[in-house]
């Protein structure tokens, strides 16, 4: 079972980034999946998640209006578009997927948005 994310970067205050999460190894179109986000000496936070049946999405206040999460169930990927990036949104960011209790984590990938 894998979760590997990508797109990270160092990007200017108001540019975009797209985050990618690739599964392997479990039945993806079956879990819930989520973006979680931590910051150096915060907590990790939830930033987006998107329902298995439906493909209904919910975003932390913070980005909703900003970041896009939507999932390609063919492909087994789930992507995070973020655009009017913000200094504090500086952080290193987790892929999630949960079952019915079962959760895997991706090693994250980190983001920096720095002038």
């Amino acid at each position: 079972v894998q979760l590997v994310e990508s797109g990270g970067g160092l990007v200017q205050p108001g540019g975009s980034l797209r985050l990618f999460c690739t599964a392997s190894g479990f039945t993806f179109s079956g879990y819930d999946l989520s973006w979680y986000r931590q910051a150096p000496g915060k907590e990790r936070e939830l930033v987006a998640h998107i329902r298995s049946v439906g493909g209904s999405t919910n975003y932390a206040a913070s980005v909703k209006g900003r970041f896009t999460m939507s999932r390609d169930n063919a492909k087994n990927t789930v992507d995070l578009q973020m655009n009017s990036l913000k200094p504090e949104d500086t952080a290193v960011y987790y892929c999630n997927a949960v079952r019915f209790g079962v959760e895997y984590w991706g090693q994250g990938t980190q983001v920096t948005v720095s002038s």
